[in-house]
């Protein structure tokens, strides 16, 4: 076929074989098959339920804009950006699909399957086209027979409907692949997400020139329009929620374990939001050392420190990020709120740094020199401070970067160029987590035996702006004292 890529239309004949083709069932069903009579009744009988005069999505002009720009910097190639398909949890039962960020990103769409694809225009540019399944089909029985038919799932907005909602010509993805197969020209695919799609382009693209694709759509994502910043406020004020949730439920997670936090933090997320954007840490005692604990399982008791790493993801996929590190029991002891008030002293600095035209690593070097002080100070490790840091020791007890950006992916641009991401410079729109963090490991002899199994974190989602930075997370306290007046009035 010529460059231009045109899936076919099937014919009549194609129709009506696709429309007599049985449905699979399930091999253990308790009705062996289907009566001709109760087919031609399930057929008719429906009424129009057809969407019409539907409103675009808020967010479609700015996909608009970024198709844009994803077309000036491809000229006359085509490109392919699926949004994934369903993964088998057990046997016949799926995990919850979460559409590959580019796609969602570009589109505004978050079905199975989708693809968007960019064809290369005659007078330059390109022309989109989302991809997707119709609905499910009633002559052949789909929508009630099938495993993802419409009464087993849920209904799939028709093409037109999808038009519609997301300001781009639809198709019918089933007839991609094969069409994909024998076009020509230039093609990039993201990788990762669709098998089948890759399959079909497997001798048109190589390696190299994908992850060029890929690594400029996670570059484009470093600076947040207001659309996306507006999303990343309402995750992180459902987040604030949700920590005063968890805090109010203290008592009853002492009943029972940090499984009670988790699935408090969890259903304030899925009533405002899509999901949580990321495993929630819910960390008590010697758990806060361990820094992606996500088992959950351990016991919470008064006197311990409790670490919630967590954030709720919006319905358009935009996550926050946020820590607190609170007594269980609502009082820091003494030791508690030194360690603490060092952690807060150097988020603190790290803030303090972020604004325009600053390096990306300040931030991390502010907070890193504080910590550094205060382990030299309290005799933990050997001064002087400039050694330490030179030779990274502090890292035995700060472990972890101080932060990254945030955004569709908790650890949002994380493909970006080292140049554009950890080595470059801050600009007005970008937000990033600050997020320093000291663990004295359970286990760790060259520590006073006090400190042991005491971790903290504090971590806020700054937002720069065009003067410094705005903390989208201030509605929680960070002050040891504030957080303790905080939990006292939720607890009241």
């Amino acid at each position: 076929m010529s460059d231009e890529l045109n899936p076919a239309v099937p014919d009549e004949a194609t129709e009506a074989a696709e429309a007599e083709a049985p449905i699979k069932q399930r091999k253990n069903g308790l009705y062996p098959g289907v009566s001709d009579e109760l087919a031609e009744n399930m057929r008719s009988g429906w009424a129009d339920t057809e969407l019409r005069d539907l409103a675009p999505i808020p967010q479609a002009a700015d996909t608009a804009r970024r198709r844009a720009a994803l077309s000036a910097r491809f000229p006359g190639e085509r490109l392919v950006i699926p949004a994934g398909n369903l993964k088998t949890r057990s046997n016949d039962t799926e995990y919850a699909f979460r559409a590959a960020t580019e796609y969602a990103y570009l589109t505004g769409n978050q079905t199975e399957d989708g693809v968007l694809v960019l064809e290369p225009a005659t007078g330059g540019g390109h022309e989109a086209t989302i991809y997707l399944l119709p609905r499910s089909d009633r002559e052949n029985g789909e929508f009630w027979l099938s495993g993802q038919g419409e009464l087993w799932v849920g209904r799939r907005h028709s093409l037109t409907e999808s038009q519609a909602l997301y300001g781009i010509p639809a198709a019918d993805v089933r007839e991609l692949a094969g069409a994909l197969r024998e076009a020509t020209g230039p093609v990039r695919v993201v990788r990762g997400h669709d098998a089948a799609i890759e399959a079909a382009l497997t001798d048109k693209v190589t390696a190299e020139r994908d992850e060029e694709l890929r690594v400029f759509l996670s570059e484009a994502r470093l600076v947040k329009d207001e659309f996306e910043i507006g999303e990343l406020q309402k995750a992180v004020d459902s987040t604030v929620r949700g920590f005063e949730d968890v805090v109010k439920v203290l008592d009853k997670a002492e009943a029972t374990s940090e499984r009670y936090i988790e699935g408090t933090f969890f259903l304030r997320a899925r009533v405002e939001g899509n999901d949580i954007g990321y495993g929630s840490i819910c960390a008590s005692g010697a758990h806060a050392c361990t820094l992606h604990w996500v088992r959950n399982d351990g016991p919470v008791r008064s006197g311990d420190l409790l670490l919630l790493d967590a954030g709720v993801e919006t319905h358009s996929l935009y996550t926050a990020d946020v820590t607190r590190t609170l007594p269980v029991d609502g009082t820091f002891t003494d030791l508690q709120r030194k360690i603490y008030d060092a952690v807060y002293e150097a988020q603190e600095a790290g803030i303090a740094a972020v604004k325009p035209g600053a390096k990306f690593r300040d931030f991390h070097d502010a907070s890193q020199r504080v910590l550094t002080e205060k382990l030299v100070e309290w005799g933990l490790v050997e001064g002087p401070v400039e050694r330490v840091l030179e030779l990274g020791l502090q890292r035995r007890w700060t472990l972890h970067g101080t932060g990254h950006m945030l955004g569709m992916d908790v650890h949002d641009c994380a493909v970006a160029r080292t140049e554009a991401y950890v080595d470059g410079t801050l600009e007005p729109g970008m937000v990033l987590t600050v997020e320093p963090g000291l663990y004295f490991q359970a286990d760790d002899l060259t520590v006073p035996e006090e400190y042991r199994g005491t971790g903290v974190r504090i971590e806020d989602d700054i937002l720069v702006t065009a003067d410094g930075n705005r903390n989208l997370s201030a509605g929680l306290p960070r002050r040891s004292a504030d957080v303790e007046a905080w939990m006292a009035s939720l607890k009241s």
